[in-house]
C-alpha cells in the first residue's frame, strides 16, 4: 500500500490515528517496516502534530528517508523564568565519549558513502566499525579487551537504533561474507548534524592531543 493510494479527503478514523499514536510514542516509524501505518501518518500528520504539540513534543518526518519520530518541543521562545518547565516524556540520554566518537564517525562515513552515489545502503563489518574507532582510543597491549570495549560501544549504537544487525543473508559488506554485518541507519543523520559534527570535531581534536600528551609521557 503507497502514499499515494491515501487520499487527502478521506475521513480519518480515530483508529488509524491511535495506531499509528502508539508507533511514535513508544519509537521511529520506519516505512520499510510498516508501509501501512506510514501511509496513514502522511494522511494523519497535521493531526499528529497537533495532538503531540499539548504533549510538548514535535513531529520529525522525513519522507524521502522513510523514518518519523517523536522529538521533544525545541523552545523557539524565550519563557518566562518562573514558569515550570513541562515534564519530558522524551528522556535525553547521555552518551559516553567512545559512543559520542562512533556516532560522529558513522555519520561521516554515511556522508562520504552518500557522495558517492552509489548503493543506498552502507552496511559496514564489525572490523570495518573497529578500525574506524580504534585510531582514536588509547593504544592497548590487550587486543581482545580492546575489542570487547569496541563490541560494548556497537552494541550500544545498536541499542540506540543507529546501526541495524544483519541477519547472514542480508550480509554483503565488501569482503565480509561470513562476519557481523551492520547497516547504518539513516536516521543517525536527523540526530547528528552538522552542528553537532562540528562541535564534536573541536572536543575530538582536544581529545586527541591530550591523548597524545599522556602517550608521550
Amino acid at each position: 500500500m503507497s502514499s499515494e493510494s491515501i487520499s487527502e479527503n478521506q475521513p480519518v478514523k480515530s483508529s488509524d490515528l491511535s495506531s499509528v499514536m502508539v508507533v511514535l510514542l513508544k519509537g521511529v516509524l520506519y516505512q520499510d517496516n510498516d508501509s501501512i501505518k506510514w501511509a496513514a501518518l502522511l494522511n494523519l500528520q497535521h493531526q499528529v502534530r497537533d495532538y503531540v504539540a499539548v504533549l510538548g513534543l514535535e513531529l520529525t518526518l522525513d519522507e524521502a528517508e522513510g523514518y518519523a519520530f517523536l522529538r521533544t518541543k525545541s523552545e523557539d521562545m524565550e519563557s518566562d523564568e518562573s514558569d515550570e518547565p513541562p515534564p519530558r516524556l522524551i528522556a535525553r540520554r547521555q552518551l559516553s565519549f567512545p559512543v559520542s566518537l562512533l556516532l560522529a564517525l558513522l555519520r561521516k562515513k554515511l556522508a562520504e558513502f552518500d557522495a558517492s552515489g552509489g548503493e543506498t545502503r552502507l552496511v559496514l563489518s564489525k572490523e570495518n566499525i573497529a578500525e574506524l574507532i580504534r585510531l582514536f582510543l588509547p593504544d592497548s597491549s590487550n587486543e581482545a579487551k580492546l575489542m570487547d570495549q569496541i563490541d560494548r560501544h556497537i552494541n550500544k549504537v545498536v541499542e540506540l537504533g543507529f546501526l541495524r544487525r544483519l541477519k547472514s543473508k542480508e550480509s554483503y559488506a565488501v569482503g565480509s561474507s561470513r562476519q557481523s554485518n551492520f547497516e547504518v541507519s539513516r536516521i543517525i543523520k536527523a540526530f547528528v548534524d552538522a552542528q553537532w559534527l562540528a562541535e564534536f570535531d573541536q572536543k575530538l581534536s582536544e581529545y586527541q592531543q591530550q591523548l597524545k600528551s599522556n602517550n608521550d609521557e
